[in-house]
């Protein structure tokens, strides 16, 4: 068990923004019944739409330039000893975290899961580029197992449903676009206009019938073709892991890369399967680029395009995948699979991400240590990863029962089990104030 911080009643939470849904209000009022106060700053109408607690709801309208100076008042006014937010890039959340660590606040980082998809990530300080275990090697975490007596918690009966991810988000940016008035100077931290992200959002619920048959036939084509294949493993272009954690711009300049090494090093007979990300919303012509590319390189009748969908039918029999940081690429090393990454992740250890030039892991990709990345994921399974999700009911109760005591815990999830040997500290009960199961409805 994590070791608990005595007083939490002296502990103040400020939360910033959060995953799209009800999942942060709940977590709120799960801190208040600690004993703990909890505050909530809003930037637009959809972070207000899903903080059910309007007595503690601080709505920031100011400019974006304004921000600094308003966070650093209410640190001082509200007495805060812990900020706590979903993603550590966007621009509000970086500046956020910067004064935080300056004052020696506990930063509680919120993300998906870096094994998905029965986890959710918990973290101190930074996530992904900026999580902790980019300095820790293989070595370090293989020596805390050794002294370490707990069990691997269960993956949730139930993973949040797609539908619900894309519902929530589609809600969100309704509720952005159509009632925010009060915050005339919002910026979203994309490069897209709230209305465009919400007929993006819209559309692509809409058409999921349609893409559902459209991945159906795609990738019976791969499976049922008879030909080695290599995957690419696109991600949102737009996504912070990868304009912060890459030298990419967006998904055509990977794929610009990864088509021209396939032309180069790929055996003639094996062919080259881009799978889109679940979420895709299009906002780049992916499917066109990629075809655009593989003609320019002469490779065209080798390269399918499968859009979107479940990994495991096309990783299954996949002779190696290639990704920019994914955490798609975690489950190509749990089958032992050849991969080569091109961005910075919490998985990129030498001793089971290959380092091959493009063409030559094309060629004759190296395999994977995969002992190593067992320990690698059980130091995961026992530290940072939460059994649960953001967006379905079940998922959110799932990540709910473990979520409070990890952030009353006095050490970060990687330092409590580094520091095994240490004699806990007495477990702080956290006082039941509802007649029923929270839910996060």
């Amino acid at each position: 068990m994590p070791q608990m911080r005595s007083g939490s009643d002296k502990r103040v939470f400020l939360f910033l923004q959060g995953p799209h849904g009800p999942f942060f209000s709940t977590l709120g009022r799960m801190l208040r019944a600690t004993g703990a106060q909890v505050w909530r700053v809003g930037f637009n109408a959809g972070d207000q739409a899903f903080w059910f607690d309007k007595a503690s709801f601080i709505a920031f309208r100011n400019r974006p330039d304004d921000w600094p100076e308003t966070l650093n008042r209410l640190i001082a006014d509200k007495g805060v000893t812990d900020i706590v937010l979903y993603g550590d890039t966007r621009p509000v959340h970086a500046r956020a975290v910067e004064i935080a660590k300056s004052q020696g606040l506990t930063i509680h980082v919120f993300e998906e899961g870096y094994l998905r998809p029965w986890w959710v990530t918990y973290e101190r300080n930074g996530s992904n580029g900026h999580s902790r275990l980019m300095s820790l090697n293989v070595d370090q975490m293989r020596q805390a197992l050794a002294r370490s007596d707990s069990k691997t918690p269960p993956p949730p009966s139930h993973w949040g449903d797609m539908r619900q991810h894309i519902f929530y988000g589609a809600l969100y940016h309704w509720f952005v676009m159509f009632l925010n008035k009060r915050y005339r100077n919002f910026r979203p931290h994309r490069d897209l206009s709230v209305s465009q992200e919400f007929r993006l959002y819209f559309k692509r619920l809409m058409l999921m019938p349609v893409h559902r048959l459209q991945r159906s036939i795609a990738t019976a084509r791969v499976r049922w073709g008879g030909f080695p294949y290599h995957l690419v493993l696109l991600q949102l272009g737009h996504d912070s892991s990868v304009q912060a954690h890459s030298e990419f711009s967006c998904m055509s300049d990977f794929l610009e890369l990864v088509i021209a090494g396939f032309a180069q090093g790929a055996p003639a007979h094996h062919r080259l399967v881009v799978k889109e990300h679940p979420l895709e919303n299009h906002r780049e012509p992916l499917h066109q680029r990629a075809m655009e590319i593989a003609r320019k390189h002469g490779v065209q009748n080798r390269v399918h395009y499968v859009p979107g969908g479940k990994l495991a039918r096309l990783l299954d029999e996949a002779n190696s995948a290639v990704t920019v940081n994914s955490t798609a690429g975690q489950q190509v090393l749990w089958r032992g699979i050849p991969l080569r990454i091109f961005g910075r992740s919490v998985y990129d250890k030498t001793d089971f991400v290959s380092q091959q030039s493009i063409a030559a892991f094309f060629a004759e990709p190296d395999a994977p240590d995969v002992d190593a990345y067992r320990c690698y994921r059980q130091f995961l399974l026992e530290t940072s990863q939460v059994p649960g999700g953001f967006y379905s009911r079940r998922g959110r109760r799932q990540l709910l029962r473990r979520a409070v005591d990890m952030m009353l815990s006095s050490s970060d999830p990687y330092q409590a089990l580094l520091n095994k040997n240490e004699a806990p500290t007495p477990q702080l009960k956290i006082v039941e104030q509802f007649g029923r199961p929270v839910t996060g409805s």
